[in-house]
């Protein structure tokens, strides 16, 4: 998940290219810097959220004795 962060940080490293090279104007630039630079703390927020809350929401094991793996009247074998 940590690659997340590091991707919007490369979008904002290509911007500062894209700047220099002057492909994009100072205008685009700050949005598009501005946009990166929300989705990173967005990412943040849900991987804390997410590694906060990961020990409380593991998935259980199955049961061997669910009613599913049970025989019944229908399904025994003669």
């Amino acid at each position: 998940m940590r690659g997340v962060l590091c991707s919007a940080t490369e979008v904002q490293s290509q911007a500062y290219v894209a700047l220099d090279q002057k492909y994009v104007e100072e205008e685009t630039f700050n949005h598009i810097y501005e946009q990166a630079e929300r989705v990173s703390k967005l990412d943040s927020g849900l991987i804390t959220y997410l590694l906060q809350n990961q020990s409380s929401s593991k998935p259980k094991k199955p049961n061997k004795h669910n009613k599913l793996n049970k025989p019944n009247e229908h399904n025994k074998r003669i």
